[in-house]
């Protein structure tokens, strides 16, 4: 289904973490652009940035930045450069996450000090890190949206350290709510069905998740990152203007099921 066209026009946003055209965020690019929104997206090293670029090229002349959020000093560097074209921000999609192979290859309890400390920081505190420095460019409102999975709060084969993470993450959307919403802007996270991205692909077992997904669900077919684009335009547009705090369900219903 088409997304409406001009729930964001007139709208800049930032999305962090396109990697390649299966990517979650690049769905909510495509769909974003669709509603009329001015994107920048942002690469994490320059092997990322030739993906990025070439699929930056099917959008309205995006902004191009290269971006670590694991360094402080790219994230002030990238804002800065925002600052210098736009002037402001308006939204922020912060679809990153991360944990060492180490930790998603052995039980939860086996996690090392370092391999908790890198899946936290890039998973969940980068979301903070990010919306602080998005904050001074948002002076009128705005609207910040994080991308989460069901394994914050069951506790799903193979995912370990990444469920802890992501249970940190929507804790942090809801203490990010509460700081921010006297200014006007909004911090919600979509909670997306298993869906066969870069990041994804490090999970054992993903394809049988998959599948199992496909069985179980009430819409018996996988989660589109697309559709999850869609729900994106909803919380980034003013259709969303009530709603923060939130975790929406984007995964045909897998999560109401029992088993």
């Amino acid at each position: 289904m088409a997304t409406k066209g001009g729930l964001l026009e007139g709208k800049r946003g930032l999305i962090i973490g396109v990697a390649n055209k299966r990517s979650i965020a690049w769905g909510i690019a495509q769909k974003v652009s669709e509603a009329g929104a001015q994107l920048c997206l942002t690469y994490q090293n320059e092997r990322l940035g030739d993906n990025v670029r070439e699929l930056g090229a099917e959008l309205k002349n995006p902004l191009m930045l290269m971006m670590d959020v694991g360094s402080d000093s790219q994230i002030v560097m990238a804002f800065d450069e925002i600052r210098k074209k736009w002037g402001r921000l308006d939204f922020l999609v912060h679809a990153v996450a991360y944990a060492p192979r180490s930790a998603l290859e052995t039980s939860f309890v086996e996690t090392s000090r370092e391999d908790f400390r890198v899946a936290h920081d890039i998973s969940s505190y980068s979301l903070a890190a990010v919306s602080h420095a998005a904050q001074p460019l948002m002076p009128d409102g705005g609207s910040i949206v994080t991308i989460s999975y069901l394994g914050s709060t069951r506790v799903v084969p193979g995912y370990n350290v990444m469920g802890v993470a992501k249970a940190s993450l929507e804790a942090s959307v809801r203490y990010l709510a509460a700081d921010l919403g006297p200014q006007g802007i909004r911090v919600n996270a979509i909670s997306a069905g298993p869906i066969k991205t870069l990041a994804a692909s490090a999970i054992p077992g993903i394809g049988s998740k998959l599948k199992h997904h496909r069985s179980h669900t009430p819409m018996q077919r996988d989660t589109d990152q697309l559709e999850v684009g869609d729900a994106g335009v909803f919380l980034l547009s003013d259709m969303g203007r009530g709603v923060t705090g939130q975790v929406l369900y984007v995964d045909g219903g897998f999560s109401i099921m029992a088993g």
